[in-house]
């Protein structure tokens, strides 16, 4: 179960998935740690599909910090990093973008793609 607080996701583990916008975009990237970035609409099936596999995985990785973007909401920031197909995710640490991945993956995909990282 997702609860809604304050532009919050959490979780059953009381762990927050952040709700980006254009005003806290560039301040959560810059963060010194890992951060995940779901880029998603609310049209878009895949996305749906994707974001229990991202709601499953967050609480696995504490040195990560999960974040979505509704590209409807803020198409600029979308535009500045190239996303052409949603659902994407890209993995940002200081502000530099480290890899991306397209589509609406699986669970073990993305914990390979985060462990290629974080651990």
């Amino acid at each position: 179960m997702i609860f809604l607080f304050k532009g919050l996701l959490f979780n059953m583990n009381n762990t927050a998935i952040i709700n980006l916008t254009n005003i806290n975009f560039k301040t959560k990237i810059n963060l010194n740690m890992f951060v995940l970035v779901d880029f998603w609409a609310d049209w878009c099936n895949p996305c749906k599909m994707f974001s229990s596999v991202f709601i499953a995985v967050q609480p696995h990785y504490d040195n990560v910090l999960f974040a979505k973007l509704n590209i409807e909401k803020y198409p600029q920031i979308a535009k500045k990093y190239n996303i052409r197909s949603i659902p994407t995710i890209c993995l940002f640490k200081q502000g530099k973008l480290i890899d991306n991945m397209v589509g609406a993956i699986q669970q073990q995909q993305l914990q390979d793609f985060l462990n290629k990282y974080t651990t």
